[in-house]
């Protein structure tokens, strides 16, 4: 063994294990790319199988080559005689066993929307396997007119799926949004934001001292909080389809359903592009009602609300929330004058640059400032918000 050690130019001694990788230098490895080992050190197995998986997306990026932080042209997608290449149902596999949830959803969202792998939401061995979430939602949205009818069916779970977790977590934000105003029936839990001065005065009025000038309070009055008088209203939603707005079409569509059925309240729900389609008899059945948008086209916003102002029943009495970037494909004068003319007539104009849980727009500002001239409210709602809103109009 010592001549061994000797031969190779290692020093002679006691035999030494294998260093252990350090984690911190692993993850900036991971984080970096190749170009960094000969810094960090060479990975161990389970980061060169997180690495793998990771080289597989991110080593398409173009200047990837350049700029020598990927082994460009890896992720088995060069000819020769090496490995099978890597399908998108292998890496897939590999990212849900290597990397915690929140990184299997950047991942997966990065492949869909960055690099258009649409293998990912059109190859039924994926659509199988993947787990559903909003991302994979807008992606079958912007895809499902290249779907087989047996790849649609599978694409329909994902749609279901993702549907019922945005309605678990916007009911409740709408039930509360109309649970607004105080009724006359006592409580048993008394929040000083429910204190009912004016009862207590006069439940308390025997215990007047004229002489302290002073009201003796033996008993506090407090009201509850109840479901809001809903009379006669209307709420148009007017929701852009083109591809930009996929995440504010799908909230609106949950929206729609939270707030369908509500006394008083008649809900309406209108898609458009270059063309207009009232959407509203699907709005109970929200799935359905995605099932049927496609995504991308043309952008005639002045159509659409001159559509709108056709369904206005009673112009104090109504809100329109015009759900788009702006970026106006029709004539942008006649857009402002309707919105000049349903303000005019006491119609509320929303003019939401976005509407989802992130509320960040990206949107054309000029005409939004001209048609915030013109009397509509300009800005960026969450689902729950809206709701608010459309409560706090109902119940003014």
């Amino acid at each position: 063994m010592t001549g061994t050690a000797a031969r190779s130019g290692e020093a002679s001694g006691p035999d030494r294990s294998p260093a252990v990788p350090d984690p911190g230098l692993e993850r900036w490895r991971l984080v970096l790319g190749s170009a960094a080992e000969s810094r960090t050190g060479p990975l161990g197995e389970a980061a060169s199988a997180q690495d793998a998986a990771l080289d597989w997306l991110y080593g398409r990026a173009p200047d990837l080559r350049r700029r020598g932080v990927r082994r460009s042209g890896s992720a088995g997608r060069t000819g020769g005689t090496g490995p099978s290449p890597v399908t998108a149902v292998d890496w897939l596999e590999d990212i849900h066993r290597l990397f915690p949830r929140e990184t299997v959803e950047r991942l997966e969202r990065d492949a869909v929307e960055r690099y258009g792998i649409q293998e990912i939401v059109t190859d039924p061995a994926v659509l199988e396997r993947v787990e559903p979430s909003a991302t994979l939602l807008r992606a079958v949205l912007r895809t499902k007119h290249l779907m087989n009818p047996r790849v649609l069916e599978l694409a329909r779970r994902i749609v279901a799926t993702v549907v019922e977790q945005l309605l678990a977590r916007l009911r409740p934000e709408v039930r509360r949004a109309f649970h607004g105003t105080r009724s006359r029936r006592p409580s048993r839990v008394p929040p000083a934001r429910d204190f009912d001065f004016h009862g207590t005065v006069r439940a308390n009025l025997a215990h007047y001292r004229p002489e302290e000038r002073r009201l003796l309070i033996e008993r506090a009055h407090f009201r509850t909080r109840t479901r809001r008088r809903l009379d006669r209203w209307q709420l148009i939603l007017l929701v852009d389809q083109s591809g930009s707005m996929a995440g504010s079409v799908i909230h609106s569509a949950v929206t729609a359903a939270c707030l369908w059925g509500l006394p008083g309240l008649r809900t309406h729900l209108v898609a458009f592009d270059s063309d207009v389609v009232d959407l509203t008899s699907d709005v109970g059945d929200p799935v359905e009602l995605l099932m049927s948008v496609q995504l991308g086209g043309g952008t005639d916003i002045a159509r659409a609300v001159a559509y709108a102002a056709s369904q206005v029943e009673n112009p104090r009495r109504t809100i329109i929330a015009l759900i788009t970037d702006f970026y106006e494909g029709g004539d942008p004068f006649r857009l402002e004058r309707s919105v000049r003319a349903l303000t005019g007539q006491g119609v509320t104009v929303l003019g939401l640059a976005a509407l989802d849980e992130d509320a960040r727009p990206d949107y054309d500002r000029e005409l939004a400032g001209r048609l915030a001239q013109a009397g509509a409210h300009i800005g960026a709602m969450t689902p729950g918000r809206l709701a608010e809103f459309v409560a706090e109009k109902l119940g003014g």
